[in-house]
């Protein structure tokens, strides 16, 4: 059974920085790209960020280009995705989950998500 558990969520100031980890049991990180996804309040879910199983290219959505930086542990079945100079506008609920991706694209695939962890950014 696949199951995807995040961590690393908190109530951060803007200007700083928290690093997300999605810890994968079932599954090992070359059997699935794995990929982050936020919802905020009021809006619709958007992927954020995901890395490809295969060749481990990279994906960001625009609005965190240069802030954000996702790496995988394969030995420790573990994705990361560091967020510095946060801003107000990522406070949301961000979730991992199961991911086709590859440099220009990533979407949902699968279907297994993890319950998410609340990222709060706020003066």
């Amino acid at each position: 059974q696949v199951q995807l558990v995040e961590s690393g969520g908190g109530l951060v100031q803007p200007g700083e920085s928290l690093k997300l980890s999605c810890a994968a049991s079932g599954v090992t990180l070359d059997t699935y790209s794995i990929g982050w996804f936020r919802q905020a309040p009021g809006k619709e879910r958007e992927g954020v960020s995901c890395i490809s199983k295969s060749d481990g290219s990279t994906y960001y959505t625009n609005s965190v280009k240069g802030r954000f930086t996702i790496s995988r542990d394969n030995a420790k079945h573990t994705v990361y995705l560091q967020m510095n100079s946060l801003k107000p506008e990522d406070t949301a609920v961000y979730y991992c989950a199961t991911v086709r991706s590859g440099s220009h694209y990533c979407y949902s695939y699968a279907n297994y998500w993890g319950q998410g962890t609340q990222v709060t950014v706020s003066s």
